[in-house]
């Protein structure tokens, strides 16, 4: 096996909510692995921190919200501007409204769903009209996008229909991508999490909560920020060169025969 198939060098990679947690490991993985990364998040200081860290020559902050719909195609213009094309993508960006279904108002419903499934449509789009243009005119390297969603949106969850829905949602995007783009050498993949050690999960790790997760982990213990980054980073790379409509559930065992 040809260890440099895992490699990124050469590649430009987009990733959302890239200024923490995850998406901070992913974009940081991306970048050991040779990449040129565009990173964007609403935390316009912690990119800026990033970006500072990483070299301005290697990566790009982008501040903005992904669920406005001119953002995407903006982004994307600017890192093909900076880096020369398109590579790859990845839909991190998130937040969490929790409320009981009963008591979830419209608002915190409809901001969910335009992070999660809207934002992750948007640049979906963008990037994939770039790809395919540059594949229509010759170019042999087209790129992978990995969406992430989440074991919510596999089993559901308690307070929290809005995220579940969003996150199922993306494995139809997914789903329906792979089978639009496949023909154009474009590979569309999803990774679901369970329980990730960042800010997002912080109540569920909770005393309130622990035990109860934990004994549904049959690794028994929460996954680190840099674990969740290594199944991404793979499907981004040509080792996943046949991988396509996939979902990959990192999640300790979480969902074992699902």
């Amino acid at each position: 096996m040809h260890t440099d198939h895992f490699s990124l060098a050469g590649k430009s990679i987009i990733v959302t909510g890239a200024a923490q947690g995850i998406g901070r490991a992913i974009a940081q993985l991306a970048l050991d692995l040779g990449a040129t990364v565009t990173a964007v998040d609403l935390n316009a200081p912690s990119l800026q921190a990033f970006a500072d860290e990483a070299g301005r020559h290697r990566l790009l902050p982008m501040a903005g919200s992904v669920a406005e719909p001119d953002f995407a195609t903006e982004v994307v213009a600017k890192a093909v501007q900076t880096f020369g094309a398109v590579h790859g993508l990845v839909n991190n960006a998130g937040i969490v409204r929790p409320a009981m279904i009963e008591k979830m108002s419209k608002e915190a419903w409809q901001q969910v769903i335009d992070v999660h499934l809207s934002g992750s449509f948007f640049f979906l789009q963008a990037v994939g009209c770039h790809v395919l243009s540059r594949v229509r005119a010759g170019d042999k390297v087209a790129g992978a996008i990995v969406n992430i969603s989440s074991d919510a949106g596999r089993k559901g969850t308690v307070g929290q229909i809005n995220y579940s829905a969003a996150k199922a949602g993306l494995l139809g995007l997914t789903m329906s991508a792979a089978r639009e783009w496949a023909r154009y050498g474009l590979r569309v993949n999803t990774v679901g999490f369970g329980v990730v050690e960042t800010p997002m999960t912080e109540t569920i790790r909770g005393e309130k909560f622990r035990d109860t997760y934990l004994a549904q982990i049959p690794l028994g213990r929460w996954a680190e920020p840099h674990e969740a980054a290594h199944p991404v980073c793979f499907l981004l790379s040509d080792a996943a060169s046949y991988v396509t409509g996939q979902h990959l559930s990192a999640n300790g065992g979480f969902t074992i025969g699902l």
